[in-house]
């Protein structure tokens, strides 16, 4: 894989969530997708109003990433 292609993960069903830009509040748009440690992706997002950069890592499928531990230790059903 080349470095200037982007990375794709594959189709998503869901949508992705669109951060507010922290020094401008817009909307930011995503740039690209990069893979990431195993079960995750980096995502780039850009500004267009300021030209600011940010940089989310998001797991690619949280039942099988290190969130499955948080998800069995800290949710519990209501009693």
């Amino acid at each position: 894989m080349s470095d200037s292609q982007p990375y794709s993960p594959g189709p998503s069903l869901l949508p992705i969530e669109r951060p507010r830009c922290s020094k401008c509040s817009t909307r930011m748009k995503l740039s690209r997708i990069m893979p990431g440690p195993a079960g995750y992706v980096f995502r780039n997002f850009e500004c267009n109003r300021c030209v600011h950069v940010m940089t989310v890592t998001v797991a690619t499928d949280p039942m099988k990433s290190d969130t499955l531990g948080w998800l069995a230790g800290e949710l519990k059903p209501p009693e």
